[in-house]
């Protein structure tokens, strides 16, 4: 990506120079209809305008409009004339393969790679060709925008966020099965349908794996620094397990609407990638679950060796997090969906349920998982009684072998200290009718402590 240096040349996105030694072709390609230009791809020095094009016939397709231009070509919207249909027409910089013929290497590349893969998350290849001078693809053309439009102008929920990543986990996956690397997965590089499918495009910089050869060629640096294995700064070649990475800085990024390293320099980015530690999660989305995070964990860790090693170990993590969070939503409906005089809501990642009692008392119940790994985590039950008073232990205690159901414990809420009603049970196993039983439970002995110790109905 290098232009004219200048030190004002930075990317308005994550502040880092343009200047950075990169090629052209790490630039994303635009598939839809986008805004005006950024001026850095199309005053380069190193492009000439293909706008003559437009309105004009290429072999069998009728280009009707620029909808962007990318690493390694300019995008059209187009319609085939024989099979009447519209389609994205990437056509490749003819300055460019005179300048590096490798450029046309790495263009055909993308094409075999990309048409090579059938998937519902991967942006589909119909052709690749010639004519006039001129090499093109013909892909998809999708109606909706790229991830990080979407994140230009809103951040995402947690569980959409998920569903989304999960989504191009699931695409890499099918490259991976087939032997191909992205090497350039970021959110410019995914796009959005109007139905919300994520799908996979670029793959310009794409490589098929070769075992016998990897450790005897060596590869030049590809891809876009944010999102760079940190083992590839090392000069380790390209794995899948560097697209799980890169994948993972999606997610980072998705959740917190942030890239987890943002540097002025190079250099710097390096320097972070190589040995600073992933920002917390949780001073950033409050709203991610314990799930969502050892899943980020996993996908980012430093160690290539720590990572799910392919794209289909990613997705198979990534759906076991919406499937737990999808499970306790549904466990939750279950429980009292045939009580509607009992009301809750979600908060971060705590369920609050409003519970009437009798003689018009009521109690507010609190759901919420505990931060042990996925296979010892409980699912805690609690109301709160009345705050911590020296003079109620004696008779807390007295009360609490009274109790059938739960326990009395001391618990701190929003800083202060209360008495609580609490049961725990172990989240991989409780099932709705536990939890429903539980939570009256629990309302009924917290309503009556808190009854018995200050005679009042305030929690």
């Amino acid at each position: 990506m290098r232009f004219a240096s200048n030190a004002d040349d930075a990317c308005p996105r994550c502040g880092v120079s343009v200047d950075l030694g990169l090629t052209i072709a790490s630039l994303p390609t635009q598939l839809f209809k986008s805004g005006p230009l950024n001026k850095l791809t199309t005053s380069s020095p190193y492009v000439e305008s293909l706008n003559h094009l437009i309105g004009r016939e290429l072999h069998v397709y009728q280009c009707r409009s620029l909808l962007g231009r990318g690493g390694m070509g300019w995008v059209y919207l187009a319609r085939h004339r024989d099979l009447s249909r519209e389609c994205a027409l990437k056509i490749l910089s003819p300055k460019l393969v005179q300048q590096d013929p490798n450029y046309l290497e790495h263009f055909l590349n993308e094409g075999r790679a990309a048409a090579s893969l059938s998937h519902p998350n991967i942006v589909t290849i119909h052709a690749v060709g010639e004519a006039d001078g001129h090499h093109f693809l013909e892909m998809e053309f999708l109606r909706g925008q790229s991830l990080q439009q979407l994140l230009d102008q809103a951040p995402l929920s947690p569980l959409r966020a998920t569903s989304i990543i999960c989504q191009v986990a699931q695409g890499l996956a099918t490259a991976h099965q087939k032997g191909i690397l992205h090497r350039d997965l970021k959110p410019d590089n995914i796009l959005l349908t109007h139905r919300g499918i994520a799908k996979i495009g670029d793959f310009g910089l794409a490589k098929r794996l070769h075992p016998s050869s990897a450790e005897t060629v060596p590869e030049t640096l590809a891809g876009t620094p944010h999102y760079m294995a940190p083992e590839l700064f090392q000069g380790f070649s390209s794995t899948t397990a560097c697209d799980v990475y890169s994948l993972g800085i999606c997610y980072f990024s998705l959740l917190t609407g942030r890239l987890p390293f943002p540097r002025r320099s190079l250099n710097e980015l390096v320097t972070a990638a190589l040995h600073d530690p992933l920002p917390k999660i949780t001073d950033i989305c409050e709203q991610a679950t314990p799930e969502m995070i050892d899943c980020l964990n996993a996908l980012t860790a430093r160690s290539p060796a720590n990572r799910p090693q392919s794209g289909l170990e990613a997705s198979s993590l990534l759906q076991a997090v919406l499937g737990h969070l999808r499970d306790f939503e549904t466990l939750m409906h279950d429980a009292f969906e045939g009580t509607p005089h009992v009301t809750w809501t979600r908060k971060e990642n705590q369920y609050q349920l409003k519970v009437p009692l009798t003689d018009g008392r009521g109690q507010t119940v609190y759901i919420e998982s505990s931060d042990h790994a996925s296979d010892h985590r409980l699912l805690t039950i609690f109301s709160t009684c009345c705050p911590v008073q020296p003079h109620y232990f004696e008779q807390a205690l007295r009360l609490n072998n009274e109790i059938s159901h739960g326990g009395i414990a001391i618990r701190d809420v929003d800083g202060q200290s209360f008495f609580v009603m609490v049961d725990t049970y172990p989240s991989a196993t409780v099932d709705a009718e536990e939890i429903r039983q539980s939570v009256f439970e629990i309302a009924r002995q917290a309503d009556f402590i808190e009854h018995k110790l200050t005679g009042q109905d305030i929690h």
